[in-house]
């Protein structure tokens, strides 16, 4: 990542065609937007570096949007000759709002005007403390154009890898993130996957959120076709229910059965605070992204500067693509990276295939011939779509003072409330030793053997307890409830 003229590209193609098992393959065929290299690790063994191709892909932006971390490892690139620009800013304030653990390279050392102690006097003044100026963000030296220095900074990356003690288990199915999606009038709609954990396996069933597929074929980077792929190796997968959207997670599923529960369970409200919400900003502000097509550039500005009023406090409006001229086949294929995008024109036609290709992916379209009304549908689109904030909040305390039976799950339990209440019904949060060991819910409570609904601060109760953790005398009862506001 990094400043557009600090050579990002050039070292991303450096490192492609100097890798052996491109080089033995006759050239990487840029099949997919993530590649794959490898590069010998401190034990002399090769590793695998997954890149994703180009920073400013669509995939990061989707992910900061969602809060999700597709990189382990960012690479921010710097000019020895420029130093600092806007859009180096820009790309820091990405890493550290995902949290990503990141490596400067000071790129175009070969150049004659380049100055790398001016470069990293820079970086400081920029709050980007590097090693050796009182930070601990490693910076080194590089030339992408004559190759020196790119092989020093694999070795970081492999190295801020293990520092993260990064593990996955090739025994579970896999799951990870989708980085790119698109739509083939001949083969159907695809998806590029960077799997984060498990395996997936021909046959399988993979789902993101509500889009499914079956895994027929399993192409990789190279555009070869595998039985089987692990963490974290970039694949697509083909024949897609919808489009999945960029940025979301993915999950693989070992029948279709038990697919298409997980994508029934994805709209389950006692889910939300356990999915991203489609177009969350890192700040948890929703933004509904559209596409706008006018008739004359004056209007367009007009449009976008009209929209621009109706953003609020929870949610907003993302142009994510405008444009004069008539509503093409390119305008759907742009909304269909985004879910849900709305294609907007004012004043404009929608072309044949347009139409076509938007039924077919379930891209809506909305005309306008006057400005305040096509502001008052969209404003009362985003009421529909105002995100309700869910909050866990701890409606009381009561200790576990004896465990009078345990039949598989369910635990017949005596207990104190030590404050609020003890409600029948609740969800639990089971606490030992001031630490949370799992969760529960209450099937029946009573208070001196007669049914309640709740007791109250200082009474003694009877429950029977539905958990998988196994009770403990002692253990603290927290009673939570879901609040939605």
């Amino acid at each position: 990542m990094g400043h557009i003229d600090h050579g990002k590209s050039t070292l991303l193609d450096y490192i492609r065609k100097t890798n052996i098992v491109a080089t033995e393959a006759g050239g990487i065929t840029q099949h997919l937007s993530a590649y794959e290299v490898t590069h010998p690790g401190s034990d002399g063994l090769p590793k695998r570096i997954t890149f994703l191709d180009t920073p400013g892909h669509e995939a990061f932006s989707q992910m900061r949007s969602r809060g999700a971390r597709v990189a382990d490892v960012a690479i921010l690139v710097v000019s020895a000759e420029d130093g600092v620009k806007a859009q180096t800013k820009e790309a820091l304030a990405s890493i550290i709002a995902a949290k990503t653990p990141y490596i400067v390279a000071i790129n175009k050392i070969d150049k004659p005007a380049a100055n790398i102690d001016r470069t990293k006097n820079s970086l400081v003044e920029n709050e980007i403390y590097i090693e050796g100026f009182g930070g601990d963000i490693p910076a080194l030296p590089i030339s992408a154009k004559t190759g020196q220095g790119v092989p020093e900074l694999l070795d970081m990356v492999l190295l801020l890898a293990d520092m993260q003690t990064l593990t996955a288990d090739p025994g579970r199915p896999a799951s990870g993130i989708v980085i790119e999606a698109n739509v083939d009038p001949r083969k159907g709609i695809s998806a590029t996957l960077i799997i984060k954990n498990g395996t997936l396996k021909k046959g399988m069933f993979v789902i993101a959120e509500q889009s499914i597929a079956p895994v027929r074929a399993i192409e990789t980077f190279m555009g070869t076709l595998v039985p089987e792929a692990s963490f974290s190796s970039p694949i697509r997968i083909t024949g897609w229910s919808g489009v999945p959207p960029v940025g979301a997670s993915f999950d693989a599923c070992e029948n279709k059965k038990e697919a298409e529960q997980l994508v029934a369970a994805f709209g389950d409200p006692n889910r939300k605070e356990n999915i991203p919400g489609i177009g969350l900003s890192s700040d948890g502000k929703t933004f509904v992204p559209v596409i706008i097509k006018t008739d004359v550039s004056g209007t367009l500005e007009a449009v976008e500067k009209e929209l621009g009023k109706l953003d609020q406090e929870k949610i907003g409006v993302r142009i994510i693509h405008a444009g004069v001229g008539t509503i093409t086949e390119g305008d759907i294929k742009n909304a269909q990276g985004t879910d849900p995008a709305i294609v907007l024109g004012f004043n404009v036609k929608t072309d044949t295939q347009a139409r076509i290709m938007a039924e077919r992916t379930n891209v809506r379209i909305e005309l306008f011939d006057i400005i305040y009304k096509l502001t008052e549908w969209l404003g009362e689109e985003m009421a529909k779509r105002t995100p309700k904030e869910t909050v866990i909040e701890v409606r009381g305390k009561a200790q576990l003072l004896r465990l009078f039976s345990a039949t598989k799950q369910k635990q017949v339990i005596g207990g104190r409330v030590l404050e609020g209440s003890f409600d029948h019904g609740a969800l639990v949060r089971i606490m030992r030793r001031e630490t949370e060991i799992g969760t529960g819910k209450v099937l029946e409570l009573q208070q001196q053997k007669v049914k309640a609904d709740k007791v109250l601060e200082g009474n003694e109760f009877g429950a029977m307890i539905e958990s998988k953790i196994e009770l403990a005398t002692g253990d603290i009862l927290e009673a939570l409830v879901r609040i939605e506001r």
